[in-house]
Order: C-alpha cells, then sequence, then structure tokens
C-alpha cells in the first residue's frame, strides 16, 4: 500500500511497505517487514525547489510508477548547449561516486571533448539564477502490456520545456534542459532498468555510476542488470536503496526519452 502527501506543493510518494524514508540509514525496514537501516538511502540535502520550482501540468496523478523530475532550462548561449557534436556515448566525464549532496561531481580540471569545464558542468544540476529556470515534472511508468511487469516511458519527443523558461529561442522547441531525478526503490532480486535517449544520462544506484551514457549523441540505450552489478554496486536483495538519474538534452533537433523496468514501485523525494 502506497500513501501521498504534498511537501510544498510537491507530490512525496512514501511506501508503507518500506518503513521511513529519513536519511542515515537508521530506522527503517527491509522487504520483509524487519527493523534494519536503509543500506543505501540518504536524504536530499537541498529541497529548496520543492518550494521554489514551478510543477508542470503532466497530466499524471501521483502514483507508484511516477517519477517526478527537476527540469532546468537554459539559453542557447550556454557554452555547454548546441555546441557540441556526437555519434556515440562519451564515458568517463563523471567521476564513479555521487557527491554528499547526491549530484553528480565533475571528473575533470578542465574541458573535455563535449563539456566545456566544471564550472560550466556545475550549473547543470544546480539552480543558478539568470543562468537556468526549474520546473518539475512528473513521469508516468505504466505496465505495458497490462499484467506483463514491465513499466514503460516511451517519449521520442521529449519537450517539456516548450514555451516556459527561456522559451523556445526561434526553434520548433526548446531543446536546452537537464533532468534530474531521485528515488529510491526495494531491492528483491531481478531488476533491470533500461534507459534509451539523447543526449547525456548517468545513472547512479547506492550513490555509485551504474550506467554511463554521457555526451552527445544519438538515441542510444543502455541497461542496469541490478543482479549482474550487485557487487560493483554493493546491493544486497530485501534493502532499499537510491537511484539518481541525471540528463540533459543539448542539441537540435531531436530528443528521445525511454525508459523500461521491472521495478514496480519507487520512492519518490
Amino acid at each position: 500500500m502506497a500513501t501521498f502527501r504534498m511537501v510544498a506543493g510537491a507530490a512525496l510518494l512514501v511506501l508503507a511497505s518500506c518503513g521511513s524514508v529519513s536519511g542515515g540509514g537508521d530506522g527503517g525496514t527491509d522487504a520483509d517487514g524487519d527493523m534494519d537501516g536503509l543500506d543505501g538511502h540518504d536524504a536530499l540535502a537541498d529541497t529548496s525547489w520543492y518550494t521554489d520550482a514551478t510543477h508542470l501540468d503532466s497530466g499524471v496523478e501521483p502514483g507508484c510508477g511516477v517519477l517526478t523530475a527537476i527540469l532546468r532550462d537554459f539559453q542557447t548561449s550556454h557554452p555547454d548547449f548546441e555546441d557540441y557534436t556526437g555519434t556515440e556515448p562519451y564515458t568517463g566525464i563523471l567521476e564513479e561516486e555521487l557527491g554528499p549532496d547526491r549530484k553528480p561531481i565533475y571528473a575533470h580540471d578542465g574541458p573535455t571533448d563535449q563539456t566545456s569545464g566544471p564550472d560550466e558542468f556545475a550549473e547543470w544540476y544546480h539552480d543558478v539564477p539568470g543562468v537556468n529556470q526549474t520546473f518539475l515534472y512528473d513521469i508516468l511508468l505504466e505496465e505495458t502490456p497490462p499484467g506483463s511487469g514491465t513499466y514503460l516511458y516511451d517519449n521520442s519527443a521529449f519537450f517539456p520545456l516548450d514555451g516556459v523558461g527561456f522559451g523556445d529561442e526561434g526553434n520548433e522547441h526548446n531543446y536546452h534542459f537537464t533532468t534530474e531525478i531521485h528515488a529510491s526503490f526495494v531491492y528483491r532480486g531481478g531488476e533491470i532498468f533500461t534507459f534509451t535517449g539523447d543526449d547525456d544520462l548517468w545513472l547512479f544506484v547506492n550513490h555509485l555510476l551504474a550506467l554511463d551514457l554521457g555526451g552527445l549523441h544519438p538515441a542510444v540505450s543502455g541497461t542496469v542488470d541490478f543482479d549482474g552489478q550487485a557487487a560493483d554496486l554493493g546491493i544486497t536483495v530485501g534493502r532499499t536503496y537510491d537511484m539518481d538519474i541525471f540528463h540533459a538534452e543539448r542539441h537540435t533537433d531531436e530528443s528521445n526519452f525511454r525508459i523500461e523496468t521491472n521495478i514496480d514501485c519507487f520512492i519518490i523525494e
């Protein structure tokens, strides 16, 4: 059973079967209901986006299969947007572990073939007045087909910020934005998570990099096999772990965003 409450205008989903989602790893329950810590869960250090961001109407009702995304709109003039191109993922832009604020850490002292440098990248997932504008947007994963145990969001025209923020800047769509998602899930064994899209995509599980599709590229796919990667990610069946997703749409003229998973419910922060 899931219960919902509103926190400063944003939907917060708490799974009753998972116990507390407070940080620090104490006082939660495992999948069997035993009192144990939530090994891979840390509360977000900065939740200002709950109060400061406009929650866009995506027509989605709160539920277990909903991921609430933080979208930040950028102008074409930002040095990391529109100027870069690529034909395949460019890995290694980020450190393998998230920072203490559950934000990605840029892994270089200066530019790469796909980024301008640490200062510019730091703006991607932080609110910077005059540089970006922040919005919330709900993404619904629907069981497809019904009864299959596979949950899908598939959008080959992912332009949630058309006409808002800095606007479309003379383009057909608003092509320059980042996406940030923070959630938790109970690892029961057998989970997979596949993302297909462009441009950059990094997925962290238990604060460790599980999928690296960074850089400018056409739509490509990558899959996290939780059982196959369990040792590297430090995850154990029956525990609750954080999942943090960081995406960027940086270049005209396509925007694909597809998630397919057998994770049936998320704890949304």
